[in-house]
């Protein structure tokens, strides 16, 4: 199921207080996008990862109350008391048995030893799946029964999307544009402890933007995404030295227009990230004039794009030419 669906379908299960888990492979974004429902909601997040817990973590340390002369358990202080939110329980099929058994009857009661979750908190756990290398326990049938699943799969444009809205670096955005095999790499029968996940291309971004050195970049790059994609990826790069003036473009609409293939996918993206980032009428109109002498492929990608990100043009009268030529293609 792509992020945009399970963000829809799990939004509606958290307001109904309906108990979800999500599988997939590493480094995919499972925390990410329960995390954004929070934020979207405006309610409280608490991400607990099981697999570091005991079973106390959860269930609290006992001690003797003199009053009632008996042993009470003491919850601990990371739980909610209060409001809404959702209570995330990540890595739920990593943890021991011993954990998950403490899991399963906050799951199933809404409270474990003296603790009782609020009405107000939506309970969501995710795992990897037990073919995905990592440490899993097959989780018992009576727990796995309390929740509705949801197995998230990688998408190339919903990932654009996300990259998009959070800033990545235009280079990034543009070879995975490109590349799309190399937006995830990771191979559960191969040793290699580098791989391309989404996670790890939000790490490329990070490392363009440090003040790591041109000689240190590529072993550095390998260490997050693996080396052939990293020599890929910067062989990639050396493609923005060969844009046109994205700047000239935003202000008046001509530039040159280029007939290769890498170069157009490097253009497309330098263009709406280039806008995202300073947006206002005239520069809109400007870049809807340069697309109707782009290839009909491209023209069409950063229309979409724009879209895509809120960006509202039905109002434009060169949009309404831009149209005209290129509804071939939108259907």
């Amino acid at each position: 199921m792509r992020a945009t669906d399970l963000i829809v379908t799990i939004t509606s299960l958290v307001e109904q207080r309906v108990p979800t888990f999500l599988w997939g492979a590493p480094g995919i974004g499972k925390s990410s996008i329960v995390k954004q429902i929070a934020q979207d909601k405006e309610v409280g997040f608490i991400d607990l990862r099981l697999a570091l817990m005991d079973p106390t973590d959860l269930k609290g340390i006992p001690f003797y109350d003199k009053e009632s002369h008996t042993a009470l358990w003491a919850p601990p202080a990371f739980l909610p008391r209060h409001g809404e939110g959702i209570l995330f329980l990540d890595e739920l099929n990593s943890a021991p048995p011993s954990v998950q058994a403490s899991a399963y009857q906050l799951i199933l009661d809404r409270k474990v030893g003296e603790y009782e979750l609020p009405s107000g908190w939506a309970i969501v756990a995710a795992g990897n799946r037990e073919g995905d290398r990592g440490v899993t326990y097959r989780m018992p049938s009576p727990l796995a029964n309390r929740f509705v699943h949801f197995e998230m799969e990688v998408d190339v444009e919903d990932w654009r999307l996300w990259a998009y809205k959070k800033g990545l670096d235009e280079r990034v955005i543009s070879y995975i544009s490109y590349r799309n095999e190399h937006l995830f790499t990771f191979d559960a029968k191969s040793d290699a402890k580098s791989f391309a996940t989404p996670r790890s291309w939000e790490y490329v971004d990070k490392i363009l933007k440090s003040t790591i050195t041109k000689e240190l970049l590529l072993d550095t790059l390998s260490g997050a995404i693996g080396r052939e994609v990293g020599v890929s990826f910067l062989s990639f790069a050396k493609v923005m030295n060969r844009l046109p003036d994205i700047e000239n473009i935003l202000k008046t609409g001509s530039g040159e227009h280029s007939d290769e293939v890498d170069v157009l996918y490097a253009l497309s993206t330098g263009v709406v990230s280039a806008y995202l980032k300073d947006k206002n009428e005239e520069k809109l109109e400007n870049i809807l004039r340069y697309t109707l002498g782009l290839k009909s492929e491209f023209a069409v990608m950063i229309v979409q794009d724009l879209q895509r990100n809120g960006v509202r043009m039905e109002h434009s009268e060169i949009f309404k030419e831009w149209v005209k030529k290129f509804a071939y293609l939108l259907g």
